[in-house]
């Protein structure tokens, strides 16, 4: 879908550390996330934003989030303003940004608050009656945990279909090692002068209890990766290529946007850069092969853009597997080294809804960086699908 006149002030974007599932933001509910980030990134950039509607992704279902919406926007203060809660598992913060984009496009009035935040930790496991089944014995399910195992279109991993991708495109595991070595090695560039490209979007958090509070203001369990330690780990599956180093890591996070028009930001005082939003694209692949889902989607939205690949100076993905970069660079011929600048959800985790938000403005401020351009965030999601956009800061 195409865009006319949408734009992100890159100051109106934020996101929280990634913390490791099972980590010390494990308790935290994900609407108490969204709400402790959200107000925080507000009042930290003081521009009294004139809200129109709430967009709010989240996958994971948490206590009472059957009322997610007005519930946080009560908490923010955003008195009768409501909108949708969309999940789209790891194209959730795409998806929040199309609609809230479609919402926005030619309109005068207000703007749109977007907000992503899930918890894979601690991950609800939900019973459902089966009067029919033998004795009435009900049925049940992990969410999160029998969703990485298996595809019910499928029956296949998410593994197996890294691992599918991998044999098709003659990727051996010294192959992932090297990319995942380079994603780390980007990650670190975020982290040069005490971490100041994070520090311009990056809202702590506050775990723990009352008694013990504890300060998140960094990514929290990312694990250095050298050569030699990617070499050590064994392959996850028997005969496979891809270890636990080459993958990513649930988390937990929560992001934010705020959608608007370029004339409504200066109207409002709002100084320095914006990323307009030219489009969006979804698209999907074959059964069981979604890592490579990323290449038709960024193709889709490049079409709607009005744009080709060579349009694009820099390209940023949501990457659970290093396997999809690889078949990503291979399909389109970019530069494997180039992608990602800053590193990627390879590195610092996946916390499904708010990942791709994370990345999107991760690619404004490495635009912003290099003197604007425009640029593509593309990712793959459960069901062998896919989401990108395309924007262009300047």
């Amino acid at each position: 879908m195409r865009f006319d006149d949408v734009c992100v002030p890159l100051s109106a974007a934020w996101s929280s550390p990634f913390v490791r599932w099972q980590g010390p933001a494990a308790e935290i509910n994900s609407l108490d996330l969204a709400h402790q980030v959200t107000e925080r990134a507000l009042a930290q950039r003081g521009v009294q934003w004139p809200f129109h509607e709430l967009v709010l992704g989240s996958t994971i279902p948490q206590l009472h989030s059957f009322y997610a919406v007005p519930t946080l926007a009560s908490r923010l203060g955003l008195g009768s303003i409501a909108g949708p809660l969309i999940a789209q598992a790891c194209a959730t913060s795409v998806a929040c940004l199309h609609v809230a984009a479609a919402s926005q496009n030619g309109s005068p009035m207000g703007a749109r608050l977007v907000v992503a935040s899930d918890r894979t930790s601690n991950g609800p496991h939900l019973v459902y009656p089966s009067a029919a089944s033998s004795g009435g014995t009900p049925r049940s399910e992990d969410w999160v945990l029998d969703s990485f195992e298996a595809d019910p279109a499928t029956g296949q991993s998410m593994l197996f279909t890294a691992e599918s991708v991998a044999r098709e495109g003659g990727f051996d595991k010294g192959r992932l090692d090297d990319l995942t070595l380079r994603r780390s090695q980007q990650y670190e560039d975020a982290l040069a002068d005490d971490r100041a490209f994070q520090r311009r979007y990056m809202v702590p958090i506050t775990a723990g209890t009352r008694r013990r509070p504890e300060e998140i203001a960094e990514d929290w369990g990312v694990r250095p990766a050298t050569a030699e330690s990617l070499a050590g780990l064994h392959p996850v599956a028997p005969d496979g290529v891809v270890s636990y180093g080459a993958q990513t890591h649930p988390a937990d996070g929560a992001a934010g946007l705020v959608v608007t028009t370029p004339a409504q930001a200066r109207a409002l005082g709002v100084d320095g850069p914006v990323a307009r939003i030219l489009s969006t694209g979804f698209a999907r692949a074959e059964p069981a092969r979604m890592p490579k889902a990323p290449v038709p989607a960024a193709f889709g939205a490049l079409q709607d853009a009005g744009l080709s690949l060579a349009d694009v100076d820099v390209i940023k993905t949501h990457n659970p597997f290093a396997v999809n970069d690889l078949w990503f660079a291979r399909e389109t011929g970019c530069d494997l080294d180039a992608m990602n600048p800053f590193g990627c959800s390879l590195v610092y985790g996946h916390p499904q809804g708010p990942t791709g938000a994370r990345g999107i403005i991760e690619l404004m401020w490495a635009l912003h960086d290099r003197g604007g351009g425009r640029g593509l965030f593309t990712g793959c999601a459960a069901g062998d699908t896919a989401a990108a956009t395309v924007i262009e800061v300047s």
